[in-house]
């Protein structure tokens, strides 16, 4: 499409497919886009136009790098790019606030010095689409997202979506399933941008609405949509930022999977899906012996978290708000105490993610819920605030985390798409 006809009705149409009520809002940042791309890369013939959301966790924590369950959903920010194909297999994507990238897609092997790096993933998502059998190709892009780095909403994921978006309806028609995105995207940033991910990010971000994910067989998730809405409850999903220093905490988040793969190795196998809870708890003494204690308590908590997203989807399906409330509470404690990814040992005088909580059980007691989201260690928190709530959730939490530390999101229906 041109320039000139983002301002146009039809495409104010397509943007409240997206966005709904903020559709009018999103006019103005495509516009701006558009006007960078013009721009950036001096003309536009064909410019299309792709988005793909950031995701909050609902629950199950740390459970799908072990092919358990998740409850996740996309949320209302994402990434979005214009872009133009390009016949030279070369790809350029300038991201706003960052340095132009360039990948020539002749290339697509891993090199070292890209890992950790947008090239990375660039060039991951091209060599596994080429590895499938999947057609891919050049194109130039402008790329603006709101899924802030390190605010535990995944924007490396929501770049991977897409990267993987854009080459589907540039070279594939769009017939690449949602899932298979996700997948290829998770390849990306295992193997080319070196970090062991789960699969529960990319899908979220591929995929959109609320989802239960089952990963007991990762070549095919088992995704379940869960109908439900939030704010017809009377509560608002808060997400707080605490701003804690992330440098350095591979190793931490790395080691919760190494730790729950040891204990499925005592048994012969590779994941804990793979073995039964009652074996593990049958066989403490030895296994303790191996992996050490705290592998154990990573594994309980992944069985009973596996629970609780069954429990967490029946309520929000049965419209049970309160049975969600205590679940969600139940499953931030197992994170705290036997999952223990809300402050790492390495630094323990700083621990933005446990006095947030702290603060947040203070100000929700008996009224809303709380917990660690993502990652963890020095991440995000998730909260259901009551809306009448909400402003004092928010100022209290600005007030001591920085301002703008805490936002109210929503949930979005749509995963990576073509607008």
């Amino acid at each position: 499409m041109k320039k000139n006809e983002i301002n146009s009705q039809e495409f104010l149409k397509r943007l409240q497919v997206v966005y709904g009520d903020c559709a009018q809002a999103q006019q103005g940042r495509y516009l701006a886009l558009a006007e960078r791309f013009e721009s950036e890369f001096n003309a536009i013939n064909d410019i299309r136009f792709f988005s793909a959301p950031g995701r909050t966790e609902v629950g199950g924590n740390h459970t799908d790098h072990n092919n358990g369950k998740v409850l996740a959903a996309a949320v209302n920010l994402d990434a979005v790019a214009a872009v133009e194909a390009r016949a030279d297999g070369v790809i350029c994507v300038n991201s706003q606030g960052y340095a132009p990238l360039t990948v020539d897609t002749a290339d697509l092997s891993v090199i070292d010095g890209e890992k950790g790096t947008s090239l990375a993933l660039i060039r991951g998502v091209c060599a596994r689409f080429n590895q499938l059998g999947y057609k891919f190709g050049g194109f130039n892009a402008c790329v603006t997202s709101d899924v802030l780095s390190g605010s535990g909403l995944s924007s490396s994921a929501a770049y991977e979506v897409l990267i993987g978006t854009i080459l589907n309806y540039l070279y594939n028609d769009g017939k690449i399933s949602a899932v298979e995105i996700a997948q290829i995207s998770q390849y990306a940033e295992n193997v080319y941008f070196d970090k062991p991910c789960g699969l529960m990010d990319q899908t979220a971000c591929s995929v959109g609405g609320f989802v239960k994910i089952d990963f007991e067989d990762t070549s095919k998730p088992v995704i379940e949509k869960v109908d439900f809405d939030i704010a017809k409850h009377g509560y608002n999903l808060c997400i707080v930022d605490t701003g804690g220093n992330h440098a350095d905490l591979t190793g931490d988040y790395a080691a919760i999977r190494l730790e729950m793969n040891s204990v499925a190795e005592f048994f012969g196998k590779n994941v804990l899906r793979q073995v039964d809870e009652a074996d593990v708890m049958a066989n403490i003494g030895d296994i303790r012996k191996k992996t050490g204690d705290r592998a154990i308590e990573r594994a309980i908590h992944f069985y009973n978290e596996n629970k609780r997203v069954e429990r967490l989807s029946a309520a929000l399906s049965e419209g049970d708000f309160e049975a969600f409330k205590s679940t969600i509470i139940e499953s931030g404690k197992s994170s705290y105490m036997y999952n223990q990814n809300c402050f790492t040992l390495t630094n323990p005088s700083e621990q933005p993610v446990a006095l947030a909580l702290c603060v947040a059980e203070e100000l929700l007691k008996n009224k809303g819920a709380y917990r660690v989201h993502g990652g963890g260690f020095a991440g995000t928190i998730q909260a259901f605030v009551p809306v009448e709530e909400t402003d004092k959730f928010v100022s209290v939490m600005n007030s001591f985390l920085g301002e703008k530390a805490c936002y109210i999101l929503k949930v979005r229906s749509h995963g990576g798409c073509e607008v």
